[in-house]
């Protein structure tokens, strides 16, 4: 069979990874796939891919989502393009996974998709899909989603709109474009988004609760020089790592948890901007995001502890990436990252820095039995 795949990146991040990987145990089954994104690309060499746009389109997507507030309304040349392709290249299965990140015109999309004819499959890995604006919600305690987002209050977050307040407006699109598609199921990777997906209009799909998966030939515990590079010998190692350090991601919680415990612990924090690290205090270190899943499993191997103070997940990869490389995991309570400490190993607890520090000193004792 011939499927395409669609994601926003291809090959790094949780998304482009999961994405390519798809494809790699598609193709190794004999499967053909092609990995359609709109932005970067990185470590799938092995995956056929092909480019929807360039940089000057998301770039003017983006922009112009920043003043109208209608991520997801550009790109409307380029998608035609990739329409075009797509009818010559005529998959058997068609695999959404990101359609936010300002590359693909999403009214254009679903139109070709209501009579393709293929059958389909959309892998939601956070909320867009059924909210006005916003990614996720919690964080904001904001339930607009259920019934008609308007007035939005996160108009400021990702996708940020610096002028109007579309919300309303992308709701009723989005409700119109994404419900009523044939032969279309949903994939979610916990019983969390479940949840929420059946509470918004979406529900009238079916949906399948699949965890991701990483793989394990490259996530598992692994010879690391990351202590010694750091100037970490000889200390308990606390690690944290995320894509965005966004307020929902808990770096506050990481600062506040420096406070909390003494010059035998070392903290070491993975995907800071420059002007994060700057404003990091001097017993925190901040590194930049790498592309490299070698270098990731080397940092969650050495270890001692991984540290995920997340506020609003839907899975939570590098909870999972870490736990393959052996190391224990901290989570807090009511997301999605619950789920895979309860079933893998790891403790959830409430929200806080003081419970954060609590957690990690019981499996300290544990590991010094």
């Amino acid at each position: 069979m011939k499927y395409l795949f669609i994601n926003s990146v291809a090959g790094f991040g949780s998304t482009g990874r999961i994405a390519a990987e798809k494809c790699r145990e598609l193709m190794a089954q004999g499967h053909e796939c092609v990995l359609a994104f709109g932005r970067e690309k990185a470590g799938c060499d092995d995956v056929p891919t092909v480019r929807i746009g360039g940089p000057l389109d998301y770039k003017v997507h983006g922009a112009v989502s920043r003043l109208l507030d209608n991520s997801g309304f550009g790109s409307k040349a380029a998608t035609r393009r990739f329409l075009a392709w797509v009818r010559q290249y005529d998959p058997d299965v068609i695999w959404l996974h990101n359609l936010h990140g300002y590359y693909i015109h999403i009214g254009e999309l679903f139109r070709y998709l209501r009579g393709c004819g293929k059958r389909i499959f959309w892998t939601l890995h956070d909320c867009w899909s059924f909210t006005g604006h916003c990614a996720y919600f919690d964080f904001a305690g904001c339930g607009k989603w259920k019934d008609c987002c308007q007035n939005c209050p996160q108009k400021g977050s990702y996708p940020k709109s610096c002028l109007l307040d579309n919300s309303r407006r992308n709701f009723e699109q989005k409700k119109a474009l994404f419900t009523g598609i044939p032969d279309l199921t949903l994939v979610v990777p916990s019983h969390w988004l479940e949840s929420r997906v059946k509470e918004s209009f979406l529900k009238d799909y079916s949906v399948e609760v699949i965890y991701n998966t990483v793989n394990t030939e490259i996530f598992k515990p692994t010879p690391s020089a990351f202590r010694r590079e750091h100037g970490l010998e000889g200390r308990k190692l606390i690690l944290g790592v995320a894509s965005v350090w966004d307020a929902r991601k808990g770096l506050s919680d990481f600062v506040a948890l420096s406070r909390l415990l003494d010059e035998s612990y070392g903290i070491v924090l993975i995907g800071l901007t420059p002007e994060q690290i700057r404003l990091l205090p001097k017993n925190i270190l901040g590194l930049p995001r790498t592309n490299s899943v070698q270098a990731l499993a080397q940092a969650y191997s050495a270890a001692d502890v991984f540290v995920n103070p997340s506020v609003e997940e839907t899975f939570g990869m590098t909870v999972m990436e870490a736990l393959c490389c052996g190391t224990k995991s901290i989570v807090y309570q009511g997301t999605a990252c619950e789920e895979l400490v309860s079933q893998f190993g790891g403790i959830a607890v409430p929200k806080g820095a003081e419970h954060l520090r609590d957690a990690i000193e019981t499996l300290m004792r544990e590991d010094n039995r």
